[in-house]
């Protein structure tokens, strides 16, 4: 006999024949061709447009619905000030209470449901597509929706298009993974739903495009962008039935009345990608402010923190909510100079906090509000220099809200195209062009980072210098081999011992067929044998999984799956699409993980 001790049998799955085999035996396999075609791939494209839509639908409502249940008004911001006729006894002080309540909800959900869907939502989605081939949980779709709704309606002064791209790319990379798609394709969907909830949302398919492939993707490969149009463009259509087809926001026609106004346009240009590189930096500042000052659990933050949201709401309740009324009104020039300038600082402070303290929103229509306020003001004040011999102020409000955008997030194309979506004026695209360029390079001078990119770099990430993000480790790497399992049928008593001796207290059932059905520890063992169940069948004791480790995920997922089981060990299983994605290939533990070598 050999003295080799003997190795430990694997773990078979459910049906003996791999996944080649079965497409063969059944000849046309629908899976399979999602997978591997291009029109497979356009199909998905498609139903992750039509979905997306539905979703930014069903978004928009629940936030009319979160607005007029916590404000009384359809949207607070077009009436600031006014009583809540639903508690008309607080006159205007119900801001106090309105942030407050709304974090009593979504605080908890945030916290203990998806704990990424807090914040602006698409340096969350950026990560995934360049780190995480683009796999986003599931359940961050519903938790985004309901916590961002709740935000804006209880007074958030937040946008919808950071949570429309994170649902959108949620269910993007969920019908991905239902499908078992390469990790390039789906990136691919992960775009396709970014762009099919930005062109819903704002009723602006080319828009959604540019915004998916230009900071979502960063790649205008052939094939990625005709998937993404066909997504963008099937997402608005639905969205227009539904809603309508009116832009998101209503402008008159801009002209510039004189060519020497490009001189004045070139100085709000500058003057934008300022205030852009500012905006950034005072979220930041304010989110650390807020971390340093809070102490209590982190489900209770957003409420807490909501009375500071609420007494600024109270001084200054144009602020509540995404403010497009009150953006309006400064493209109509109704406010005078110095209240334009009020605005402007208050929307940075009301959005950084409504950030900093938990909160879940976008920051896109902030910075087209930021642009609205400065490029208005800017008009102000040349048309007194000038004797009114200048374009109107509208003209400069809708420039500065373009150039801003582009100071902040620094996407020059996108910021082109939605401001001419929103117009229709094709007149205003020279001098558009001219600001947006000078706010960009104003913008890059000042700040390597931009509003979505720095919230990475603080993490360790720099997505513009690949070379420079650390390894990450995968769970390939750490994995140990599976012991030997527990079989259906085995009286508990029989293995009790193994279990004590197997280190993590947890071991691998598998049934009368040799499938896996999950796992058994320890302490459920002990429990039952106390209760006098010592020919207790182990398969009554397992603790089933729902969501499966796999060995191309990361450290990181890897612990978060070891803190969700409350077990000192977890089931590794092969990555998607390839024929081991149902088997149990490994087996991680905690010990595995800190005996791991640190990355360098």
């Amino acid at each position: 006999m050999s003295d080799a001790p003997p190795t430990t049998p694997p773990i078979p799955t459910a049906d003996p024949l791999s996944t080649r085999a079965l497409r063969t035996a059944r000849g046309w396999d629908a899976r399979h061709w999602l997978r591997e075609s291009d029109g497979g791939l356009l199909a998905l494209a498609l139903l992750v447009g039509a979905g997306a839509a539905g979703l930014a639908i069903v978004f928009r409502l629940l936030i009319h619905l979160f607005t007029e249940l916590l404000s009384g008004h359809a949207d607070y911001a077009a009436d600031p000030g006014a009583d809540n006729h639903w508690v008309p006894w607080l006159g205007p002080y119900f801001v106090l209470l309105a942030p407050v309540a709304a974090g009593l909800v979504y605080g908890p959900l945030v916290r203990y449901f998806a704990p990424e869907a807090r914040g602006h939502g698409v340096p969350e989605v950026m990560y995934a597509v360049a780190q995480r081939g683009g796999r986003i949980r599931p359940q961050v779709a519903g938790v985004k929706a309901l916590a961002s709704a709740l935000c804006i309606g209880g007074g958030g002064s937040v946008g919808r298009e950071g949570p429309i791209v994170q649902i959108g790319s949620a269910l993007g990379s969920t019908l991905g993974g239902v499908a078992r798609l390469s990790e390039a394709r789906l990136r691919v969907l992960v775009a396709c739903g970014a762009a099919g909830g930005i062109a819903a949302t704002f009723n602006a398919p080319l828009a959604g495009v540019f915004f998916a492939m230009e900071l979502i993707l960063a790649d205008f490969a052939a094939q990625s962008f005709g998937m993404v149009v066909l997504a963008a463009v099937t997402s608005s259509a639905i969205a227009r039935a539904a809603l309508g087809d009116e832009p998101f926001l209503a402008l008159p026609d801009f002209v510039l009345a004189h060519r020497w106004e490009f001189v004045l346009v070139a100085v709000l240009g500058a003057l934008a990608g300022v205030v852009g590189v500012a905006f950034t930096r005072i979220l930041y500042a304010i989110e650390d402010l807020c971390d340093r000052v809070w102490r209590g659990p982190e489900w209770l933050r957003p409420a807490v923190g909501g009375l500071a949201l609420g007494a600024l709401l109270l001084a200054l309740p144009e602020m509540y909510g995404v403010g497009y009324p009150v953006l309006g009104n400064a493209v109509d020039g109704r406010y005078a100079v110095g209240f334009l300038l009020v605005l402007l600082v208050g929307k940075m402070i009301a959005t950084s906090l409504t950030i900093g303290i938990g909160g879940s929103g976008g920051v896109f229509a902030p910075s087209l509000f930021l642009g609205a306020m400065l490029g208005a003001a800017f008009g102000e004040v040349a048309g007194r220099f000038s004797g009114g011999d200048v374009s109107q102020v509208g003209t400069y409000a809708l420039i500065g809200m373009g150039a801003v955008f582009a100071g902040s997030a620094r996407a020059p194309i996108t910021a082109v195209v939605i401001l001419f979506e929103l117009t229709g004026e094709y007149s205003i695209i020279l001098p558009m062009m001219v600001a947006i360029v000078l706010a960009t390079g104003v913008s890059h001078r000042l700040s390597a980072d931009t509003i979505y990119t720095l919230k990475l770099r603080r993490r360790g990430i720099d997505l513009a210098r690949p070379e420079l993000i650390r390894p990450t480790r995968r769970i390939a790497d750490l994995m140990v081999p599976v012991p030997e399992p527990v079989r259906e049928g085995e009286r508990l008593v029989d293995v009790a011992d193994r279990l004590a001796a197997s280190g993590a207290g947890v071991l691998p059932v598998v049934d009368a067929a040799g499938v896996f059905r999950g796992t058994v520890t320890a302490r459920s063992a002990a429990q039952q044998l106390a209760s006098g169940s010592h020919d207790a069948d182990p398969v009554s004791l397992v603790a089933g999984w729902t969501v499966r480790l796999r060995s191309d995920e990361t450290l990181a997922d890897g612990l978060a799956a070891l803190e969700r089981s409350g077990a000192a060990a977890v089931p590794v299983h092969g990555p998607v699409g390839s024929d081991a994605e149902d088997e149990v290939v490994g087996w991680l533990t905690y010990q595995a993980t800190l005996a791991a070598p640190a990355l360098r």
